[in-house]
C-alpha cells in the first residue's frame, strides 16, 4: 500500500524525475550516471541509514563490471572506489579438505587501473559519494499507482519512471510481477571474516580465490581483501551447505562461527586455524535463492534491476557485476535523448533475457561447487572467473 499521508519531496520543474527504490549497487550505480547526464533523481531506501546491517564482505567485479563502473561514475567517483578496493589477486582454485589442490587457473597482466574486489560496505561508500541530497534513507518504496496522464506515483513523491532497484524482496517488483519471487535453491550459507592480523595464509589462499569440498557435505569458500589504501584488510570465509544440514536463521554470530568451526574440523588444520581465528562477531546467514525466467512484460513507466529482477546464487560473483550492467543500459537508454517509454522498452529487450541467462549460469555453477543440491550434477573443473569465483548476491 502506498503511504498518501506523507509529505511529497519537492521536485525540479520541467526536468525529467526517475525515482529509484533502494540504495544497493545497482541503483546507486544508476543515480550516480544519470545525476550527472542532468536528470532529476531520487533514491528511496528502507534501511534506516548506510550500515545499518550487514549486507557482505568481498565481492568480485569482472570486466562488464568494470565496464558499468566507468560508463556510471563521475572520474572522480570512479577514483575513489578503485583507491578503496581491493588489491588485485592472481588466482582461482579448487581442493579437497586436505588441502589438494584439485584445480587451479592463473591469471596475469591484470592492469592496475581494473578493480577485480571490494568490499561491499566500502563499496557502497564509495557509490553514494555526491549523491548526499538524492538519497533518502528509512523511507521504504512500498508500492505505486499510474496516474491519469501516465506519470508513476509512490505516494509521497512522483516521477517519470521508477526504477525497482530493491533487492531479492523487491516490493516493486512483486506488484509489477506477480508471482515471481525467487525460489529457495535449498542451499544456506553462513559469511564471516578473519583480520588478516590473524595466523599467515595459506600461499594460495592469498592469492586468490580458492573454494574447499569436503567429504561432509559442505563446501567452503575463503578470498582476502587487501586494500589498496592500507586499511586493516580480511580474508572473507563462506560456508555452504544444503538446508538440512543446518539451518543458521535464528542464531547469533557467535552460534554461526562455532557452526562453521565444526563443519570444518575435520579439515586440514591450516583451515580449522584460519576459522578459529576468525571474529566470531562477523558471522550472518544468508539462503541462496535464485529468479525463474520471466516472460517479457509490457513496458511503462515502471522498470526493474538487478536482483530485484533476475536474483542469481553468489557463485561466481556475478550478482553485483549484473546489476552494474543493467544500470549502465538503462542509463544508456534514457541519456540518449527519446521518450523515457521508449529508453524502458529498449533496456528491457536487452536487460531480461541477458539476466536470466546469467541466473542459469550461476545456477549451474553453485551446482558444481556444492554438488547435486541445486539439482545439477558435481564437476570436478568448476567454470571460474578472474580472482574471485564467489561473492555476495547485490542490489
Amino acid at each position: 500500500m502506498i503511504d498518501k499521508g506523507m509529505r511529497a519531496v519537492d521536485t525540479v520543474p520541467g526536468m525529467t524525475r526517475i525515482l529509484i527504490s533502494g540504495a544497493g549497487i545497482g541503483g546507486l550505480a544508476l543515480a550516480q550516471a544519470l545525476r550527472q547526464g542532468g536528470f532529476d533523481v531520487a533514491v528511496y531506501e528502507r534501511e534506516p541509514g548506510p550500515r545499518s546491517r550487514n549486507q557482505g564482505y568481498r565481492l568480485h567485479i569482472d570486466p562488464d563490471g568494470n565496464a558499468g563502473l566507468r560508463e556510471c561514475l563521475p572520474p572522480a567517483v570512479l577514483d575513489r572506489v578503485r583507491d578503496t578496493s581491493g588489491i588485485n589477486g592472481d588466482l582461482v582454485a579448487f581442493y579437497t579438505s586436505g588441502l589438494r589442490q584439485v584445480h587451479a587457473q592463473e591469471f596475469t597482466g591484470i592492469p592496475d587501473s581494473e578493480i577485480t574486489n571490494v568490499d561491499r560496505d566500502v563499496f557502497r561508500q564509495g557509490l553514494l559519494s555526491g549523491l548526499e541530497d538524492v538519497v533518502v534513507f528509512g523511507r521504504p518504496v512500498t508500492g505505486y499507482e499510474i496516474t491519469a496522464s501516465g506519470r508513476v506515483s509512490i505516494g509521497f513523491d512522483e516521477g517519470d519512471l521508477l526504477v525497482g532497484a530493491d533487492g531479492v524482496g523487491s516490493a516493486v517488483r512483486r506488484q509489477l510481477l506477480p508471482g515471481a519471487s525467487p525460489r529457495d535453491l535449498g542451499l544456506r550459507c553462513v559469511y564471516g571474516r578473519m583480520p588478516l592480523s590473524g595466523p599467515a595464509l595459506p600461499a594460495d589462499f592469498a592469492r586468490g580465490f580458492c573454494w574447499v569440498t569436503g567429504d561432509n557435505g559442505f563446501g567452503a569458500g575463503f578470498a582476502p581483501v587487501r586494500f589498496r589504501d592500507r586499511r586493516p584488510g580480511y580474508l572473507m570465509i563462506a560456508l555452504v551447505a544444503a538446508a538440512g544440514r543446518f539451518d543458521p536463521e535464528r542464531r547469533d554470530p557467535a552460534d554461526l562461527w562455532r557452526t562453521v568451526g565444526e563443519a570444518t574440523a575435520d579439515w586440514h588444520p591450516e583451515i580449522h586455524k584460519l576459522v578459529s581465528y576468525a571474529d566470531s562477531g562477523s558471522f550472518f546467514p544468508i539462503t541462496i535463492r535464485a529468479s525463474d525466467r520471466v516472460e517479457p512484460w509490457a513496458s511503462g513507466p515502471v522498470t526493474l534491476l538487478g536482483d530485484a529482477v533476475h536474483t542469481m546464487p553468489p557463485a561466481g560473483g556475478v550478482g553485483a557485476n549484473a546489476a552494474l550492467r543493467d544500470a549502465a543500459s538503462l542509463a544508456r537508454e534514457l541519456l540518449a535523448g527519446g521518450a523515457v517509454g521508449d529508453a524502458v522498452a529498449a533496456y528491457e529487450r536487452v536487460m531480461i533475457p541477458r539476466g536470466f541467462d546469467t541466473v542459469e549460469n550461476s545456477v549451474r555453477m553453485i551446482g558444481r561447487m556444492t554438488g547435486s543440491a541445486t539439482g545439477v550434477p558435481p564437476a570436478t573443473r568448476p567454470a571460474a572467473s578472474p580472482d574471485h569465483a564467489g561473492g555476495t548476491a547485490s542490489r
